[in-house]
């Protein structure tokens, strides 16, 4: 039986083993295998118990290997460069020897001992079922609290996990069988709800498909997505013979699904074209950027829905507004008319959709003699709108945003979002969007923690609407995939997500513990 080395995780100076009973990654790292392997420069040789502290003080992720002696190694050792290449700037590995002088006495110190079965600890601190796999270590040194990659799933064994573009071609060229390759992102919720049916597809179809998975979220695969047709995740490519056949299109199946359809694989049906909504027997009037003024000027009360057909909410809103016209159509002929009930697809007629500064659906206007006297965005339901249209009159105001309430969180943007954090010691980001029903959950609780610690300088918890103007672009480069994403940065530099508890004792618990690590710093330096 060999004994591995052990590695020792640090994340803020909090270190954690990984001793050989730990973690199976560990098989690849045997000190006897690291022989004739020259150690690459990106790995940081240490040998001094000072130069470790340094090395935590001023690095975010720090992922330690202790070896017996330097006379080791083969290829294997290979994985810890290309991962030190792929994560450098977001996380170190360093190397420490514990065959030479130097080494001995930094591994005594920090009582570690590469020759003992369980690493020189009474028992492993942090217990991690990680695949001996690049990219598996590269998520890790990443996101050290992140949920596992799905090839790290015991569950998933089953499934063929593509990584690279030459091995998604290589497996299309060499495997007689049919492939079904899922291609997904690792925070699409709809794939992560698909991943158990595939996997179970996986099980029940062994020998005879061929089921795989790729992550082809990130930039390098945008012509892969592009010769496939990948136009959200997940996207399922049915393969023969190494040729693209056609997709497989139920997101919501069952693993009998699956395999049923791959027994007797058909493409998908087209689909049945969407009636446009003005080309229907509607009592709404349908306007167009050429009827619009002349309408306004028969018509001294009109209330007009703008929308575009893609959008969810004005599907939902549709019949509602359909059976108020109805209804104001009918009363109309019996009793003076109240109003009457308009709607313009701004996707097509654009020269209104502009006049009017429309930029989210469905927007609801009251116009009165041909001018526009309010917008109402509170009228969705068949009664609100009779109602109003019954006696027309100003909305209430508009509730006041998160921005323009007073509060010790501050709302940065493109503009001062770096050169405001560089300045502070511990900035706890919230990256949102002011529609996001999770993220007004949260913003009570994030403004309580702010005031808490408004009068430290050194501390900033910080927010960013991700939906304004160039706020895009910074949420874009700040990695954020949904809302609300909290990001903690250390004098500017991104050094962690935060995934703990979203109440008001997460937030405040998250920074004092920052503090108290400062404080404990402090006396251990004196």
């Amino acid at each position: 039986m060999h004994f591995f080395p052990p590695l020792i995780f640090f994340t803020r100076s909090v270190f954690y083993i990984i001793s050989r009973i730990c973690i199976s990654l560990l098989q690849v790292l045997s000190y006897r295998q690291l022989a004739a392997v020259k150690v690459s420069p990106l790995i940081e040789k240490v040998s001094d118990h000072k130069d470790l502290k340094k090395l935590l003080r001023t690095r975010s992720n720090v992922l330690v290997l202790y070896t017996k002696s330097a006379t080791s190694g083969d290829s294997k050792f290979k994985l810890l460069s290309d991962v030190a290449q792929v994560v450098k700037g977001q996380g170190t590995i360093a190397w420490v020897n514990c065959g030479d002088s130097e080494g001995r006495k930094l591994c005594k110190k920090v009582k570690v001992d590469p020759s003992s079965k369980s690493g020189g600890y009474a028992k492993c601190l942090l217990s991690l079922s990680r695949a001996p796999s690049r990219q598996s270590m590269v998520a890790f040194l990443k996101d050290p609290t992140g949920a596992p990659l799905w090839e790290e799933n015991p569950e998933a064994k089953d499934i063929v996990h593509v990584e690279t573009e030459k091995d998604f071609r290589k497996l299309l060229k060499r495997e007689e069988r049919p492939i079904l390759m899922m291609l997904y992102a690792p925070w699409c919720g709809v794939c992560k709800r698909m991943q158990p049916v595939f996997q179970q597809a996986a099980t029940e179809t062994k020998g005879k498909f061929v089921l795989a998975g790729m992550n082809v979220h990130p930039a390098e695969f945008d012509g892969l997505k592009q010769e496939y047709n990948v136009k959200g995740y997940p996207t399922f490519c049915y393969f023969e013979k190494g040729k693209f056949r056609h997709h497989y299109e139920n997101y919501g199946g069952t693993a009998k699904d699956i395999t049923d359809w791959m027994k007797n694989p058909q493409p998908p049906q087209p689909k049945v074209p969407e009636v446009q909504w003005s080309e229907t027997d509607s009592p709404v009037f349908h306007l167009t950027d050429d009827s619009f003024d002349g309408f306004l000027a028969e018509h001294p009360s009109v209330l007009i829905m703008f929308y575009a057909p893609w959008c969810g909410h004005c599907k939902k809103m549709k019949p509602e507004y359909e059976e108020a016209a109805e209804y104001l159509k009918d009363t109309n002929v019996s009793t003076m008319s109240p109003g009457v009930l308009a709607a313009v697809d701004t996707t097509i007629h654009k020269a209104v959709g502009d006049r009017f500064k429309i930029s989210g659906f469905p927007t609801v206007k009251y116009f009165e003699k041909g001018e526009e006297k309010f917008t109402l965005p509170h009228l969705r339901s068949k009664d609100k709108i009779i109602e109003y249209l019954q006696n027309p009159q100003a909305p209430p105001p508009p509730e006041q945003s998160w921005e323009d309430k007073p509060s010790g969180v501050s709302h940065l943007g493109m503009e001062d979002f770096r050169e405001v954090l560089k300045k502070k010691k511990h900035a706890l980001v919230m990256f949102y969007a002011p529609w996001c029903p999770h993220c007004k959950n949260a913003v009570p609780h994030f403004t309580t923690a702010a005031d808490l610690f408004k009068e430290d300088r050194k501390i900033a918890y910080v927010a960013v609407d991700c939906t304004k103007g160039q706020n895009q672009e910074l949420c874009k480069q700040e990695s954020v995939e949904g809302y609300p994403t909290f990001n903690y940065y250390n004098y500017g530099k991104f050094a962690e997500k935060y995934n703990g508890d979203r109440g008001e004792a997460g937030f405040i618990g998250f920074m004092r513990s920052l503090r108290g690590r400062d404080q404990g710093k402090r006396k251990e330096e004196l």
